[in-house]
């Protein structure tokens, strides 16, 4: 085509050449090496994450059912199976309707501690936080457990100082 003053359009590039091609690719290359750990690591760190928030839930649920019935009732935990619950201390002839049993994530493993000289409370033979009729916890009860991934971060859910509930915290008690 010709313009008004007689000159030609100069020639556009129709595409990319094979070496811009591969420089991109590179880039991408690099900048993905780089991402994908930080995204597998972020996808850890949520799993147990979501884990200590949904343990410290049922502690809460517990405390709440044991004030509202006015019984003790126990925050089992299966540190072998990954598995945990709640469940009356002494539930009548037909079991405790409200019981509850959870399964930890895949990726977290939990554990429990007690520090000091604290003799432990166990529910079925496994260890037990024992949430008493007024909402306080029982002194024999353990005053951490432990969410542990993969990778070896951890978080715990702790006794508060007022040894009337627990929360999550990233230290180790």
């Amino acid at each position: 085509m010709t313009l008004a003053i007689g000159a030609s359009n100069p020639p556009r590039p129709g595409a990319f050449t094979l070496i811009e091609l591969i420089l991109v690719m590179a880039l991408l290359v690099v900048a993905v090496s780089i991402v994908t750990p930080r995204v597998s690591d972020f996808i850890r760190g949520r799993a147990l994450d979501n884990e200590g928030r949904r343990l410290a839930a049922v502690a809460h649920a517990a405390q709440s059912r044991a004030i509202s019935e006015g019984m003790p009732i126990m925050l089992w935990v299966d540190e072998k199976q990954g598995r945990y619950g709640i469940e009356e201390e002494t539930p009548g002839k037909n079991g405790d309707a409200e019981a509850q049993n959870f399964a930890a994530d895949e990726n977290v493993q939990l554990g429990v501690g007690s520090a000091g000289v604290r003799t432990r409370v166990t529910f079925k033979n496994f260890p037990a936080i024992r949430f008493l009729a007024d909402g306080s916890v029982d002194e024999g009860s353990p005053t951490a457990v432990q969410i542990k991934d993969s990778g070896g971060h951890s978080l715990w859910l702790v006794e508060n100082s007022n040894q009337r509930s627990y929360d999550v915290r990233d230290s180790n008690p």
